[in-house]
């Protein structure tokens, strides 16, 4: 059976590991330190590294990580990764018979320019480009490839699990509460998230089914949602792109 561990790093980062009871895969590791902690407790043997995207605090621990265990490591194409031996393209599929798991890789630009996501058995690995109720800012890409990287994201099965990289989730709530302010699951979602948080447990993975009914960056065909972007934006949007632009900016700044 596979299990999956927030191992913690920095203020708010997650390194997720995919285990049994032998064998996991290390994704994103921003730092080793922690990782090489919890892998050494639990007596596992990593067979992998698997990268979304090249920014330092989910690929800082990869050389640590590769001198201790002569690993694998994964990532988009495109980008800079740290000791890279396999790249990925869209459609790749990724097989690891230890654990027993299949991933397919997902192109997913925006946050980053070769941003890519992890998907098989409804686990999603999204990296910073979905967050619970929220998305990522977009620092290489358009918000045109962000709303169409996340519409991708959105059409995998409302079951699938979402194992993002940040412990953003409370904060994106109060930021979606002020735009879609009726919306009685993001009430039930900010009590669920708060008594979890105080209990220093992670508010991670979520749902697609959660996220479709509570992330703003999910429903910007919604009229509340619309009505809202239109306020902040000061003129009348009614395409999903220019509302998800308009809120994007928003909680640049919020």
């Amino acid at each position: 059976m596979i299990d999956i561990f927030p191992v913690r790093a920095f203020k708010d980062n997650y390194i997720w590991i995919v285990h049994n009871q032998q064998s996991a895969l290390i994704i994103d590791p921003g730092d080793a330190a922690p990782v090489l902690t919890w892998i050494n407790q639990q007596k596992l043997q990593p067979v992998a590294i698997l990268c979304t995207h090249h920014h330092h605090d989910h690929t800082g621990g990869i050389p640590a990580l590769v001198q201790a265990f002569a690993l694998p490591v994964y990532g988009p194409a495109s980008e800079k990764i740290p000791g890279m031996t396999h790249p990925l393209v869209d459609g790749d599929i990724l097989s690891f018979p230890e654990l027993p798991l299949e991933l397919s890789v997902l192109d997913i630009p925006g946050h980053t320019a070769g941003h890519i996501a992890y998907y098989g058995q409804n686990y999603l690995f999204c990296g910073d480009t979905l967050f619970a109720c929220g998305c990522g800012r977009i620092f290489e890409g358009s918000a045109q490839q962000m709303f169409n990287s996340l519409q991708k994201l959105a059409s995998l099965p409302d079951e699938t699990r979402i194992y993002c990289a940040h412990e953003y989730t409370l904060a994106n709530i109060r930021f979606a509460r002020t735009i879609d302010t009726n919306n009685p699951d993001l009430i039930k979602l900010e009590n669920a998230a708060e008594e979890k948080l105080k209990q220093n447990i992670p508010t991670l993975p979520s749902t697609l089914a959660v996220e479709k009914a509570t992330n703003p960056f999910l429903r910007c065909d919604q009229p509340a949602v619309m009505h809202s972007a239109s306020q902040y934006a000061g003129r009348h949007l009614d395409d999903p792109v220019s509302v998800f632009a308009a809120i994007r900016d928003w909680k640049n700044n919020f």
